[in-house]
Order: C-alpha cells, then structure tokens, then sequence
C-alpha cells in the first residue's frame, strides 16, 4: 500500500494585513436600494458610501447631544 499525499488546505481571500478591520452587516432590500441608489448619485461604490453615510449619522448623533 502507498501513503497518499496530504492535500494543504488553502484559506480565503488575501492575508489579513490588520489596518482595516473589516466590518460587515446584512442590510434589508430597501435599506440597500437606498445605498445603491445613493452611491450612483454620488458616482461612488457601495462600500464607499456606506462609509460616508455611517461618518454622517455619527456627526448627526454627536452634534445633537
């Protein structure tokens, strides 16, 4: 009997490089439709404006304290 080759598992994606941490939430249809709809307004990318929209609603929350 031979002994088989062990198969190296490989992992997902790129390395993690530990500057940004990635974050990620599942939105609901219409709340995404609002951020597809406006990162086209915007000529940016979904990413890009969900950033955007977060900073706004954190200032929002911090100057109406």
């Amino acid at each position: 009997m031979t002994k088989s080759n062990p198969v190296k598992q490989r992992k997902r994606g790129p390395a993690p490089t530990g500057v940004n941490p990635i974050m990620g939430f599942r939105p609901l249809p219409p709340l995404r439709a609002d951020i597809v709809a406006y990162a086209k307004a915007e000529d940016i990318t979904v990413s890009e404006a969900i950033r955007r929209l977060v900073e706004l609603g954190l200032k929002a929350k911090v100057n109406t304290r």
